[in-house]
């Protein structure tokens, strides 16, 4: 039966359909899976490692706000089977089981039961990729100069102003940018930018950076967490890959992907392999300087990788694109994707909750589509064979 207003989007569902939604919802927020996976003294232990006085770094990690076994068993008390609308079943029950993944990998943190959780969660490096990774390393043979680079504060303040922009369209959107002492780089968790206080950033970066993150994360989260279903704000099961698929695709609209950073995407490709192969902390990072990476870059990228006991997620950003630009050159769109997180395997489905009147239009849409040049710039990406064809300039 439904309740309220049937032209009310998500009228169509029952008060106990989305009571389940909204358990899961918040359940998934009560803890920080990204952050506490994370390292919180890589900037320190850098040095060290590369002067060559600690080739295995014993990372620390933040102390776990929320025991996973007494969120575990919050998680066991919510039923998805119990939901009537079969879509939304089947979205909520594929949510219940990753969560119990990430449940177990919190738990698992440092130890050797981690990385087949990670594989599990965002699976390994198939052939085909690998071999797309290594054919970019081997023809991608010249990088950009590095430039200026923009400190913390410098790339806060565009990230506010670049909030605020979004926010002239919708005063009331949940988002901001903030400097934490204990991130590394620069990360989105739920509606909030993090920046670390050693982050630097490419001048001639900075721009797709926020595209990345602010026009596609955040601005995914926002329209997410606006819908009458909120685990489209939280993000679907397995919506990591899809999402950096369409940060990254951000980066080619706005003409910001450099050489230097497509090489990094496919690096975290070899690297994740090379992880999953045996290869130590140590190797793996031998093995990107070989490939012409600077040793501090190649530092970020193999402690990205190995950190917790073993993260494979970084294998999704290019993964991510392919499967993105496949889409597109099959004839797909962009429009359902902004509507909230999920995986473009789950597009026929939102598409069906949609065609129900059960889902809210995007409550705003990432800045770089009203720009023509960028409509150019995929349109140029789509469909090609050859990787390196995505740069502004020869590779």
């Amino acid at each position: 039966m439904s309740d309220g207003d049937p032209a009310r989007p998500g009228a169509g569902l029952s008060a106990a359909d989305l009571a389940v939604d909204h358990r899961l919802s918040l359940l998934a927020q009560s803890f920080r899976f990204l952050l506490d996976v994370t390292p919180v003294d890589a900037d320190d232990l850098r040095e060290d490692f590369l002067a060559g006085r600690q080739p295995d770094p014993p990372f620390t990690y933040r102390e776990l706000e929320t025991d996973p076994a007494v969120v575990r068993a919050e998680l066991d008390d919510i039923d998805p089977g119990a939901v009537d609308d079969a879509v939304l079943g089947q979205l909520l029950r594929a949510k219940q089981r990753e969560m119990e993944l990430q449940l177990d990998m919190l738990a698992a943190r440092d130890t050797e039961d981690f990385l087949p959780l990670s594989v599990e969660l965002y699976g390994g490096v198939s052939p085909a990729l690998r071999a797309q990774a290594e054919a970019l390393l081997a023809g991608i043979t010249r990088t950009e100069p590095s430039g200026t680079a923009l400190d913390a504060e410098e790339f806060l303040a565009l990230a506010d102003a670049e909030i605020a922009r979004y926010r002239e369209e919708d005063p009331d959107l949940d988002m901001h940018a903030e400097i934490r002492s204990d991130v590394n780089g620069v990360m989105v968790s739920g509606d909030v930018l993090l920046i670390g206080p050693e982050t630097r950033v490419q001048r001639a970066r900075a721009q797709a950076l926020l595209h990345h993150e602010v026009g596609t994360h955040l601005v995914t989260q926002a329209n997410g967490s606006h819908q009458p279903i909120k685990v489209l704000g939280v993000g679907l099961a397995g919506y990591d890959e899809t999402q950096e698929g369409l940060a990254v695709l951000a980066e080619i609209a706005c003409g910001g992907l450099t050489a230097f950073r497509l090489r990094q995407l496919a690096g975290r490709v070899v690297t994740v392999h090379r992880m999953i192969g045996g290869a130590t902390f140590a190797e793996a990072h031998e093995a990107l300087v070989a490939d012409d990476f600077p040793s501090a870059s190649a530092w970020t990228t193999v402690m990205r990788v190995y950190r917790s006991g073993g993260m494979t997620k970084d294998a999704i950003y290019l993964r991510g694109l392919v499967e993105l630009l496949d889409h597109l050159g099959s004839g797909g769109s962009l429009d359902q994707l902004w509507l909230g997180k999920f995986s473009l395997r789950d597009l026929p489905l939102v598409g069906d909750l949609e065609s129900r009147g059960l889902l809210h239009p995007p409550r705003v849409l990432p800045r770089y589509l009203r720009d023509p040049a960028a409509h150019d710039h995929l349109a140029r990406a789509v469909g090609t064979d050859d990787l390196s064809t995505l740069l502004e300039g020869p590779a």
